[in-house]
């Protein structure tokens, strides 16, 4: 089995070593909606035993990323488009707030952050990095909220939105859309700069609707991945 590996942090479980590995995995779509697992493959892939990945199922079962179906195996759950658009609704409703709050009153330090990550996702564009890109992307928005004394919140955004960001990732992969989000990235920072809530709000509604207006396109491209797709074919008729 192919998976991207991760270096294992010092004092790191092997159980935590495991579910990280798995969970990169997951989230990267290099273990993609629908792929059956198994526990001895994954075992034999990482050199380690059964039980710490068996415990990973478990873990990554409770965040909704495996369905584990006693009798007939687990795998990588599929994308719930419910599930996305609660998500996207519940980070579009705080940013707004934490938007307007960083453009009262941000940390040099954080800006400065904020300016090193979009010179980095810059480069990011001519070879199509979009895994780093999208790392980049989440760096900047946590340290928004980080700047802003809001860091726990992020951190709830994070733990609801599993389902949202493998579709983030899986648009990012086409490649397409990198110069629209470094644009909205730079307009972000520009309204934290000057102070501009007006800018702020434009930009991060359009930043955070750019999944919703593609979503069409990514269901019919890849129906495979996503839980009913039928249904949604349905409420939006091409």
């Amino acid at each position: 089995m192919d998976l991207i590996n991760i270096d294992r942090s010092p004092h790191e479980s092997t159980r935590s070593h495991v579910y990280r590995v798995m969970k990169t995995n997951i989230m990267t779509l290099q273990l993609p909606p629908g792929a059956s697992l198994s526990e001895q493959e994954i075992a034999t892939t990482l050199s380690v035993s059964r039980t710490p990945v068996r415990e990973a199922f478990i873990h990554l079962a409770q965040e909704h990323l495996l369905e584990i179906v006693p009798q007939r195996g687990t795998s990588v759950s599929l994308i719930d488009l419910n599930s996305v658009e609660e998500s996207k609704f519940l980070r579009e409703t705080l940013e707004k707030s934490i938007i307007r709050l960083a453009c009262k009153e941000f940390p040099a330090d954080k800006l400065f952050d904020l300016q090193s990550f979009i010179s980095v996702q810059e480069l990011c564009l001519p070879g199509n990095n979009y895994l780093k890109f999208y790392e980049l992307d989440e760096l900047l928005h946590r340290t928004i909220f980080d700047g802003c004394n809001k860091g726990r919140i992020w951190g709830l955004i994070q733990q609801l939105g599993t389902h949202y960001n493998r579709v983030r990732l899986l648009n990012l992969s086409s490649g397409q859309d990198l110069g629209q989000l470094l644009e909205h990235h730079k307009n972000l920072v520009r309204a934290i700069q000057t102070r501009d809530a007006a800018l702020g709000s434009r930009t991060i509604t359009l930043h955070l609707n750019k999944v919703q207006i593609d979503i069409l396109n990514l269901v019919q491209e890849h129906a495979s991945y996503f839980k009913q797709p039928e249904l949604f074919f349905q409420k939006n008729p091409s």
